[in-house]
C-alpha cells in the first residue's frame, strides 16, 4: 500500500509494474536516477543480460546513492517496462532486455 510522503522525505513517485502488481512508492530522485542510468546502460549495449545493465548501474551509482541500488534498480526495470521504454526479450534465460522500438 502507497504511503503519502511526509515533508521531509521530498518529492515521492508510485511506479508501475508490467503484470499490474502492486505498485510502489519511492523517492523522485532515485526514480529519476533509475530512469536515465537504466536505458543508458541498455542503449550502450544493446540487448543484453539483465545482470549486464544491473552492474553498469550499481557502477554508476554507487557511493551516490543511499539505498540498495540492486533494489532500486529491479523496481526502475519493471516501471520502465509497464511505461513501454524497455521490453524483456522472451525466452531468454537469464533474462535479457531491450530498448522498446516502434512495432515491439
Amino acid at each position: 500500500m502507497a504511503h503519502e510522503a511526509s515533508a521531509d522525505q521530498g518529492e515521492r513517485i508510485l511506479t508501475r509494474h508490467p503484470e499490474g502488481k502492486q505498485k510502489v512508492n519511492i523517492s523522485r530522485e532515485k526514480y529519476d536516477a533509475m530512469k536515465a542510468a537504466i536505458p543508458r546502460s541498455v542503449r550502450s549495449r544493446g540487448e543484453s543480460p539483465l545482470q549486464a545493465a544491473r552492474e553498469d548501474v550499481q557502477n554508476e551509482l554507487q557511493g551516490r546513492f543511499d539505498g540498495s541500488v540492486s533494489w532500486y534498480f529491479t523496481t526502475g526495470k519493471l516501471d520502465l517496462e509497464a511505461r513501454g521504454i524497455l521490453k524483456r526479450v522472451p525466452g531468454q534465460r537469464p533474462q535479457r532486455t531491450k530498448l522498446k522500438e516502434v512495432g515491439d
